[in-house]
């Protein structure tokens, strides 16, 4: 660790030379006037103010050739930002094939990262032999000399299986849905299951690869076992109830769940948690996946998404109980929203003092519209009596 560090502390001494200052300066001119150039070039394409810079930079450099003063880093960063705003026209013509979710998850998680390191890596290379570099050791972990080359290729190994791993698990749980019919809900718990497994190998490769003990990996996996017994149990139970939920298939993204009274979407089902939509304030709420284990939840759209609604009449006790069912029956069929088959059913439900008691039964296409359907439906039948009143 020392070595890296007088090594990063020579660097300083690098920058200090009259060349590599005035590549900075000029380096730090083209950036100020291509900041300058978008702000006041506002209503024009933002790349034209970024490729006046590139242009400076460039006769900066062509200076600097003919004066034959040394220019290699002002190129090399000249050629990132090229590269740079590159990658933006080409994620635009791959936005015209790929999904726009698909392509923000690979351009922030794997491409923009990329290119990053390897920026970094080739700057470096400006000051540094990378080759030198990579072998400066770094202490000992488990009883193994870690060097810089390992622990840079086990963290960017680690980091490609975490970030690479879904397409390719994508693409087996197609096949596999295509060969076995297994359900979309089993599929997409089987691209879980087959990313996690390619990530479990791919981290034992690497422990392999750094030379890790044997010994020293069991005993972390019996430190982990004993932690899922204690300190992690409900986060165990929360991943393994929610690979059962996706092979079952109970609760599905897309699903209208009656959560605490109030009717809830689906909207991701996640290893831990899932995310629920409720529409009445527009909130999403998290509830764990063994919730669905241990509480009862109602399901309107298990086989269908259709829902029964009700709401509840009283009539006056000198109108013919007849002509109400009638005109409660009639009035719902003229209701946005309410389908006309199966058709609205009105049924008397009980006698009373001053008023007998109805209940208006019909039916829905979304079980989110329940309320504003039902509003609508009691204003209809108020307009209804008041309209025999007169």
């Amino acid at each position: 660790m020392n070595d890296l560090l007088q090594i990063m502390l020579g660097w300083l001494g690098y920058l200090e030379r009259p060349p590599v200052l005035l590549q900075l300066g000029l380096i730090g001119a083209a950036a100020l006037a291509s900041s300058l150039l978008t702000e006041r070039w506002a209503a024009r394409p933002e790349k034209l103010g970024h490729a006046v810079g590139l242009g400076l930079l460039a006769l900066g450099c062509l200076l600097l050739g003919l004066l034959g003063v040394p220019f290699g880093l002002a190129s090399l960063l000249g050629l990132l930002a090229l590269g740079w705003l590159g990658l933006d026209l080409l994620l635009g013509q791959l936005g015209r094939w790929l999904p726009q979710e698909q392509l923000r998850h690979f351009d922030s998680r794997l491409i923009r990262p990329a290119v990053l390191v390897t920026a970094a890596l080739l700057l470096i290379s400006e000051v540094e032999s990378l080759a030198s570099l990579s072998v400066i050791v770094l202490g000992r972990f488990m009883g193994v000399l870690v060097t810089v080359g390992k622990l840079f290729s086990a963290l960017m190994v680690s980091y490609l299986l975490l970030v690479g791993s879904k397409p390719p698990a994508q693409l087996l749980a197609w096949l596999a849905q295509r060969m076995l019919r297994i359900s979309e809900s089993s599929r997409r718990a089987l691209v879980l299951m087959l990313r996690y497994g390619v990530v479990g190998l791919g981290l034992v490769l690497v422990a392999d690869h750094l030379g890790l003990n044997t010994n020293a990996l069991i005993a972390v996996a019996g430190g982990l076992s004993v932690g899922l017994g204690f300190g992690i149990k409900e986060v165990f139970s929360n991943f393994v109830s929610g690979l059962w939920l996706l092979f079952e298939g109970s609760v599905r993204p897309g699903e209208v769940l009656m959560i605490d009274g109030d009717a809830c979407e689906v909207r991701h089902l996640g290893l831990r948690a899932t995310v629920l939509w409720r529409d009445r304030d527009n909130a999403e709420l998290l509830i764990p996946n063994q919730s669905f284990f241990t509480q009862q939840a109602t399901s309107y759209t298990s086989t269908d998404r259709l829902r029964r609604s009700e709401v509840l009449v009283d009539a006056p006790c000198d109108r013919n109980p007849a002509q109400v069912i009638a005109l409660l029956e009639s009035t719902a069929l003229e209701v946005d929203g309410v389908l006309q088959q199966p058709a609205p059913k009105a049924l008397m439900l009980s006698h009373g003092d001053r008023a007998h008691h109805y209940a208006l039964r019909y039916w829905i296409a979304h079980p989110l519209d329940a309320i504003g359907i039902g509003s609508r439906v009691n204003q209809a039948i108020w307009q209804a009596f008041d309209r025999g009143e007169r």
